[in-house]
Formats: structure tokens, sequence, C-alpha cells
């Protein structure tokens, strides 16, 4: 543990929602982020990350083979996240990324038009369900890319490259505002 407290600063709190019928852009919490890690071949884990959690405030996005980021959108004490470390140590290996990551929430009518605009994932229902997540470009920004419901999506993305996905997002919405 260190002497030094954290200061905790918004990655994008300068950042004002871009709120229409067509596009809404909003910042997520900067609450919990941790990636686990499994071995190869081990399967999907997601079930077992979720019982270990034993937290319903808590998702689990499987973005790749082996790769999943546990979410939530408020942080949690020292001691729980010990917790979480001890109960998927013999499924995953964790490693805290709540500092240097950020979610930002993008839904509406046009959700997928704007997103097209940024990258060549097939992001039509049927190809890219509900609760679907995997790591995608953005122009030149690599996200982590979930569907939360038919026309709601997550983007998770490095800290130093929020501001920058950002105001793409808002180039990218002009249109339908």
């Amino acid at each position: 543990m260190s002497v030094f407290a954290i200061e905790r600063r918004s990655a994008l709190g300068s950042k004002t929602p871009i709120l229409s019928t067509d596009v809404t852009l909003t910042a997520l919490p900067e609450g919990l982020i941790l990636q686990a890690l499994t071995a190869s071949g081990s399967g999907n884990v997601s079930g077992i990350i979720v019982k270990a959690l034993e937290r319903d405030a808590l998702a689990v996005r499987n973005m790749s083979p082996g790769q999943y980021f546990i979410v939530g959108d408020e942080l949690v004490s020292p001691a729980y996240l010990v917790d979480i470390l001890h109960k998927l140590k013999p499924y995953a290996d964790v490693v805290d990324q709540s500092h240097g990551r950020v979610r930002i929430a993008i839904s509406g009518a046009k959700v997928a038009l704007v997103l097209a605009k940024g990258t060549a994932m097939d992001l039509v229902l049927n190809a890219f369900p509900v609760g679907h997540a995997t790591t995608t470009l953005i122009g030149h920004i690599a996200v982590g890319i979930t569907r939360t419901a038919e026309l709601e999506f997550e983007l998770m993305v490095l800290r130093g490259f929020a501001e920058s996905l950002w105001d793409e997002l808002a180039d990218f919405s002009r249109e339908y505002r």
C-alpha cells in the first residue's frame, strides 16, 4: 500500500454529453475496470468469473479468447479488490485497469451509422448481438466495444486516448444532432 493518496480526475470531465433523439454520447462513471487473463485452452470462464464476483453491479466483458474485462460504475474497497484477486486466482490473472481505461456510452437510432464511420466492424444486431464484445479500431484508436442493448454500445479506451475518441465520435455524430 502506498502512503500517497490518489487524486482522481475525470478523463472526460470537460466534455459535455451529446444528447439527441438519434445519438447520445455520455462518459460512464470511472469505477472499476479489471482485466482478467486466462491460460490458453481454458475455454470461456466468464460464468466462473461472474459466480466468483458475487456482485450484481459488475459486468464481465469477454473481449477475446482468454481476455475478459470486469467493469462496474463504482470503485471498490482495497479489501474487496484483494478478495476478487484471490477468488479468481485459480482461473485467471487479474490486473486493475481502473486508473488506465475509460468507458463511454453511445446509443440511439443512428448509433450503428455513427460507429460505422470509424470502424469496419459489422455492428448489425444478428452479427454483433447484445452482450457481444471485442476489440477493434475506431479511426486510429484501439477500443473495446460491447453491445449492451439493441441500440446501445459501451466503448472502453485507454485513458490517454479518451478525449481523442470522444472528439471523433462527436464529429461522426454531428449530422444526426
